[in-house]
């Protein structure tokens, strides 16, 4: 179904997801990947993990978690990365197989991913990328314009919203800055399919050098739109015409849960090493979680028409956060807290609207000024 997959980022993340569902599929006979893993921030004290991506063993994901009741605990080898490359010393490999090779592009960047630089996003003469990530893109588009114009798919994986467009926009500034011509712009909007997407897993740790414990529950919906396609089917892959309703659900139910943990743990003095799971345990804690679903966040989703599937939705997510064998850790979840309450918190209450009485949440958003930041 689909040939080589560039992956922009390293993170256990993407390791335990996409990679991981590439991997099934392949071994469900489907012709998929490989996948090359490139380094995009060139940071030093991730090398050991890039040169490990090439090891013909793969590396291990752990699944654990419930599932219809039934305990799941297993490994699973992904062999579906064949090799990790660093933008910062193999750009001219990392050109070549963008060029020739890809046919799919993957991309988890971090908060910071679509942020430009115009002082250093100057396309590079020889084997100096540009600094900024879309700058980095739009140099390798451009070669790839340039040799075969062959027709791409772009799956970012970035927690933004309408992901796929806020990053061909950034591309398109980037490409702008350094006076590409307008046949690169026709080309781009012709042959070059952004498509805007969700994904959904708890990933809780690593494993050196690479490798990743996650749950059983996993989603990847990505948006249908011209030029689009799947780079292989699984079960847990959706094409679907509207993102919205699993944006809300994720966001508003899941995100914004771990975000009012956070803010118990943070306002309450909870131990430094707290754990989802183990700030659950206190059954006064998980009685107030199971109140705000019940009295504030699904009765917003009602009256929005999703009622039932936010119902079942928090039942799936109380199950998740329930996770006896996952290590999520509280620190983790409680950076950038102002952001995320913005987004997760204050962003439900202005979608629901003022006539929803909301106490606790709207107390929560109240301490904290609007930010606008990504999740």
């Amino acid at each position: 179904m689909s040939g080589r997959i560039i992956q922009f980022g390293t993170s256990r993340f993407l390791q335990a997801h996409v990679a991981f569902f590439l991997h099934e599929a392949a071994e469900a006979g489907q012709k998929v990947g490989p996948i090359s893993v490139v380094q995009v921030s060139g940071s030093g004290s991730r090398s050991g993990r890039v040169a490990a991506f090439g090891r013909p063993e793969g590396y291990p994901v752990v699944i654990r978690g419930m599932s219809d009741g039934k305990v799941i605990d297993r490994t699973v080898r992904v062999k579906s990365v064949d090799r990790g490359l660093s933008v910062a010393n193999d750009w001219t490999e990392v050109t070549r197989l963008f060029v020739e090779e890809a046919d799919f592009v993957v991309s988890n960047t971090g908060d910071t991913g679509y942020r430009t630089d115009p002082d250093g996003d100057n396309f590079s003469s020889g084997d100096h990328p540009p600094h900024s990530f879309p700058a980095k893109l739009a140099e390798l588009l451009c070669r790839r314009w340039q040799a075969s114009g062959r027709p791409l798919v772009v799956l970012p994986c970035e927690l933004v919203t309408s992901n796929g467009q806020a990053l061909k926009q950034v591309v398109v500034e980037s490409a702008q800055r350094n006076s590409l011509p307008a046949d690169f712009f026709e080309w781009l909007d012709r042959e070059v399919a952004f498509a805007d997407t969700l994904v959904d897993r708890i990933v809780s740790e690593p494993i050196e050098p690479i490798g990743a414990v996650a749950e059983p529950y996993a989603l990847w919906a990505i948006k249908r739109a011209p030029g689009v396609r799947l780079p292989c089917t699984h079960e847990q892959i959706v094409l679907t015409d509207d993102l919205e309703p699993y944006e809300r659900l994720k966001l508003h139910i899941l995100n914004l849960g771990h975000t009012y943990l956070a803010e118990i743990w943070q306002t309450e003095g909870h131990a430094s090493d707290q754990t989802v799971g183990g700030i659950l345990a206190d059954p006064g804690i998980r009685t107030r979680l199971e109140a705000l679903y019940e009295n504030e966040v699904v009765p917003g989703f009602a009256l929005k028409g999703m009622g039932d599937e936010a119902q079942s939705y928090v039942s799936t997510t109380l199950d998740r956060f329930l996770n006896p064998f996952l290590n999520h850790r509280i620190a983790d979840i409680a950076q950038h807290h102002a952001q995320k309450v913005e987004r997760r918190i204050a962003a439900f209450l202005g979608w629901v609207g003022e006539q929803h009485e909301a106490p606790i949440l709207r107390a929560i958003a109240s301490r904290y000024p609007a930010s606008g930041g990504i999740e």
